[in-house]
C-alpha cells in the first residue's frame, strides 16, 4: 500500500508522532492505521500526543544576535526541571540559531533542525523527556548596533528573561545598560507613538473618572488629566522612563549623551500571560518521577 502525505498527517494527528517517526510507522505496518497507531506506542512515540493538554508555562527564553539582528524565542515546559535539562537547552539554542535566519514563527515552525522541522523536533522532545513543550513566541529586532541581555541566565544566551535592544549611534556597552533597564524596567512600548491606542484610552478614562469624583471644576480636572496622562506615558514607555542607571535622566536624554538612537527593543519572559494551575514542590517532583 502506498504510504500518502494524507496517511502521513492523519497518523501524526493522532498520536502526536514526528513525521519520520509516523511515516516508517506506516511504511512497518504496510499503511495499517490501527497497527501503525500500536506499532509507535510500543516504541514510546505516541505518548506526545497524551501530553498536549497540560499547561507549559515553564521553559526558557533564548536570545541571539548576529550582525546588525537579534532574535529571541520563548519555548516553554511544564516544570522548572526541564529548563535545566541539557538536551532540552541544547534544542531551544538550535531553536533560536534558526530564528535568525526566518521572519516569524510560522516560518521558524517550519525550519529545519538537523534534517527535522522545528515542529517535529518539539514533538520528538516531549516523547522523549515526557512532558509537554511548546514554541510560544519569537520576536526580532534590526539596528546599526543590537544588543543582547538575560537576566539570571541558566545558560549562554537563556534564562527566564530575555532582552534585545536595537540602537543606531552609540556602544555595545551602552546598549547592555539599556538592556538591563529593559528587564528591570519592563515598558510597554518604545514611546507613545508605539503605545496601543485603547491602552492609552483606557488609562485617560479612568484618570477622568478619578478626577471627577474630586468634584473640582471641569477646566481643573483637564490640567489634572493631562499631568496624569503626561506621568503615566513616562512610566510606561522605554524612552520617558527614568533610566535605572542615572534616575536623573530619561532613557531618551541618556541615549542623547550616549550618541545613540534607540530604534526598538524586545523583552520576553518565559509564561508571562499564562496562567498556572498552582502546585506545591512536592506534586511537582512527583509529577517528574511519574513521566
Amino acid at each position: 500500500m502506498a504510504i500518502t502525505a494524507a496517511l502521513v498527517k492523519e497518523l501524526r494527528d493522532k498520536t502526536g508522532a514526528g513525521m519520520m517517526d509516523a511515516k516508517k510507522a506506516l511504511t512497518e505496518t504496510e499503511g495499517d492505521m490501527d497497527a501503525a497507531v500500536d506499532w509507535l506506542r510500543t516504541k514510546g512515540l505516541s505518548k506526545a500526543a497524551k501530553k498536549s493538554g497540560r499547561t507549559a508555562a515553564e521553559g526558557l527564553v533564548a536570545v541571539k544576535v548576529s550582525g546588525g539582528k537579534g532574535v529571541a524565542v520563548e519555548v516553554n515546559a511544564e516544570t522548572d526541571f526541564v529548563a535545566k535539562n541539557a538536551d532540552f537547552q541544547d534544542m531551544v539554542g538550535k531553536i533560536a540559531d534558526a530564528a535568525l535566519s526566518v521572519d516569524d514563527i510560522e516560518a521558524l515552525k517550519s525550519a529545519d533542525l538537523d534534517g527535522k522541522s522545528v515542529t517535529d523536533t518539539l514533538t520528538d522532545k516531549i516523547a522523549t523527556i515526557g512532558e509537554n513543550m511548546t514554541l510560544r513566541r519569537m520576536a526580532s529586532v534590526t539596528g546599526e548596533t543590537v544588543v543582547s541581555y538575560v537576566h539570571n541566565a541558566v545558560a549562554d544566551g537563556m534564562g527566564k528573561i530575555g532582552v534585545l535592544v536595537a540602537m543606531n549611534g552609540g556602544d555595545e556597552a551602552f546598549g547592555r545598560q539599556v538592556a538591563m533597564h529593559v528587564a528591570a524596567a519592563n515598558p510597554a512600548s518604545l514611546s507613545e507613538a508605539d503605545l496601543d491606542p485603547s491602552v492609552v484610552e483606557k488609562e485617560k478614562q479612568v484618570q477622568i473618572e478619578i478626577a471627577r469624583e474630586s468634584g473640582k471644576p471641569e477646566a481643573v480636572i483637564e490640567k489634572m488629566i493631562e499631568g496624569r496622562m503626561k506621568k503615566f506615558l513616562a512610566e510606561v514607555t522605554l524612552l520617558g522612563q527614568g533610566f535605572v542607571i542615572n534616575p536623573d535622566l530619561t532613557v531618551a536624554k541618556a541615549a542623547e549623551e550616549a550618541g545613540a538612537t534607540i530604534v526598538g527593543f524586545v523583552r520576553l519572559e518565559v509564561g508571562e500571560g499564562i496562567e498556572k494551575e498552582a502546585e506545591d514542590f512536592a506534586a511537582e517532583v512527583a509529577k517528574a518521577a511519574q513521566g
